[in-house]
């Protein structure tokens, strides 16, 4: 069985979970590549929790939060060999008992779209983005 902690992003080895993020997929979607920007992602992210299996890394999950109202779930990533087993919504559960009164928000990666309802997020039909390359109107 995995293991679910809490965990200071600082402190986790930038190759592992970069690895991770190709196994997932998510890498498609991050700047893996820029090594330092991915870095300070990490290192930014004041809510880490990750999923070990026997020492390696199989899941992450990396947030925002103030605690008491707003945790944003900036990334969920899942090793494609461990996904539909439940890491996922572990990963998401320990995330949550972090932050208990925060909402817990996300944009989802367009291949999991059906995925969060099922374990129970609603939709939100007024959610923006603005891009860092975007001109602000």
């Amino acid at each position: 069985m995995w293991i679910c902690e809490r965990v200071t992003g600082a402190d986790l080895d930038v190759d592992e979970v970069t690895a991770l993020y190709e196994a997932s997929t998510l890498g498609e979607r991050r700047p893996i590549a820029d090594r330092e920007r991915f870095a300070r992602m990490l290192r930014g992210a004041n809510l880490v929790v990750t999923a070990r299996l026997d020492g390696k890394l199989i899941g992450i999950a990396r947030s925002l939060t103030d605690g008491a109202y707003a945790t944003y779930l900036s990334d969920i990533a899942v090793d494609v060999a461990h996904q539909k087993q439940g890491v996922g919504r572990d990963l998401i559960r320990a995330t949550r008992q972090a932050a208990p009164q925060a909402k817990l928000i996300l944009l989802s990666a367009p291949a999991a779209v059906d995925y969060y309802p099922r374990v129970g997020f609603a939709q939100h039909p007024s959610a923006w983005t603005l891009d860092a390359a975007s001109e602000l109107g």
